[in-house]
């Protein structure tokens, strides 16, 4: 452990963005921020800092207390060690029922986005491809 790691750098390595630039991004575009400030990808980061980052997918930001420093991706285990969140608990189930509703969209035909393969073929069925 060290004394302090970059802010993308720890994000990355604790699991909130799957890539370090996609954690980059979200510091550069001023999603990040410590005490109401953004936060930049090189900003050094120091246990007890307090973050807000947004959820990856749905609305809403997590409250997030810095506890352990790592500059490495490490197993989820070990990366939830290095936080303690502090997220509103009605936050975190706005954003479950969102993701939630989202799933049923898809389910009900809706199609929220890119065809899946299931999808594709489906609609390829309809319009007499295989025939």
């Amino acid at each position: 452990m060290s004394e302090n790691v970059r802010a993308d750098k720890w994000l990355w390595a604790t699991r909130f963005f799957k890539t370090r630039s996609a954690a980059a991004k979200a510091c550069e575009g001023g999603k990040i921020k410590r005490a109401g400030h953004p936060v930049k990808p090189a900003t050094p980061l120091h246990p007890g800092d307090v973050l807000e980052v947004p959820f990856f997918d749905g609305p809403g930001t997590r409250t997030i207390t810095v506890g352990g420093l790592i500059a490495q991706r490490v197993g989820a285990p070990q990366a939830q060690a290095c936080y303690t969140e502090s997220t509103p608990p009605e936050v975190i189930a706005a954003n479950k029922e969102f993701l939630k509703e989202k799933h049923e969209r898809r389910l009900e035909g809706g199609m929220l986005g890119r065809p899946t393969k299931k999808d594709r073929r489906d609609i390829q069925k309809f319009r007499g491809f295989f025939e």
